[in-house]
């Protein structure tokens, strides 16, 4: 009995092995134009900007990549936005607006005061011209 125990569950585990298959040889020699292109559809280019200005492609690389990120950041933000987890203390004292009184979603961004709006753009500018410019192509932010 116990060795038909033990020859069923070898055969069921030989059921999720992977299946032995030949060698087969690959390529390695990838085109840095295009990394991250998936194999049937090549580049993705309706506009024809890889044929008529291939010098700002790496720009555009390098900025979708940072405002991928920004936006990554952006969602966290608004999932912990959205379950109330809220900083103590004022998001402006003058105006005696909590940020546990900020509502969520798109009405929270006109709980916000003009000055603190102003701040956010000034911030966005700083982190846009100088923190993370879109001429830094490595990706390398920091």
């Amino acid at each position: 009995m116990k060795l038909a125990i033990t020859a069923l569950l070898a055969g069921s585990a030989a059921a999720f092995a992977p299946a032995q298959t030949g060698r087969v040889a690959t390529d390695l020699a990838v085109s840095e134009l295009e990394l991250g292109v998936t194999e049937p559809l090549g580049v993705y280019d309706p506009l024809g900007w890889l044929e008529t200005q291939p010098e700002s492609f790496e720009r555009r690389r390098a900025v979708e990549r940072k405002h991928g990120r920004v936006a990554m950041a952006a969602v966290v933000g608004t999932i912990v936005h959205n379950n109330h987890i809220v900083f103590d203390g004022y998001l402006s004292k003058s105006a005696d607006l909590k940020f546990s009184d900020v509502p969520t979603g798109i009405d929270g961004i006109r709980a916000i005061p003009g000055a603190g709006l102003l701040q956010i753009l000034a911030f966005f500018a700083l982190v846009e011209l100088a923190w993370m410019p879109a001429s830094k192509y490595d990706g390398d932010y920091g």
